[in-house]
């Protein structure tokens, strides 16, 4: 992780947005059909990256992954992933529902996705160009689950749209050490920064 005393950008509170991606039942929940253990670990972290973000005035969005009983809308994600043949992440089930631990209020934005990457087929990025303002919003900070897969997705996404990305490594819940390293890696030699919960902290207290 970068030295969080020199980091690429400030993270300005009035031009940033905490994107929370798909912490859902279905991938929290012990004995989930898409449990991510670490997901559940870092919960703690996720809080407080939540609370500072709520502290400065930083607008909250969310993300939910679902599928529908009705016709199989990811068919390879399925293919990878037998287990959501059948059932898990299905529409309008308690499974899809963000946890309580990091429940949305009132005026936050909740996004429906049905891919990894949050930006794909969605609302999105409308909304990040249009809610403070036309393009006021250019940082990005990201929390959630699963780390190498949409929180990863989702960022090198915002990064080819010219947002800056502040992505928290330890509020964000990957499959394994491995994995959580690599898209580490990957983000702070390429498509952003990875700052701690405390150092995003400091950082929106500074900005």
């Amino acid at each position: 992780m970068r030295n969080e005393t020199s980091l690429r950008w400030p993270i300005i509170p009035s031009r940033s947005l905490l994107l929370v991606i798909d912490m859902q039942n279905d991938f929290v929940r012990p004995g989930a059909v898409m449990e991510v253990p670490a997901a559940r670990e870092r919960l703690p972290a996720m809080q407080a990256v939540l609370d500072s973000c709520r502290q400065y005035g930083v607008p909250v969005a969310y993300t939910r992954h679902v599928l529908y009983d009705d016709f199989n809308i990811s068919p390879i994600e399925t293919q990878m992933h037998p287990q959501l043949v059948a059932s898990g992440l299905r529409d309008n089930t308690p499974g899809t529902a963000v946890v309580d631990e990091l429940a949305p209020r009132a005026g936050d934005a909740v996004i429906v996705k049905h891919r990894y990457d949050a930006f794909y087929n969605t609302n999105l990025e409308t909304l990040i160009r249009t809610m403070r303002g036309d393009a006021v919003i250019d940082t990005l900070i990201i929390i959630g689950t699963v780390t190498s897969v949409c929180c990863e997705s989702t960022a090198r996404s915002a990064f080819m749209r010219d947002f800056k990305v502040a992505f928290v490594g330890d509020a964000t819940g990957g499959f394994d050490d491995a994995s959580q390293q690599a898209t580490q890696n990957a983000i702070e030699s390429a498509f952003g920064q990875v700052i701690s919960a405390a150092g995003l902290a400091r950082a929106l207290a500074q900005g």
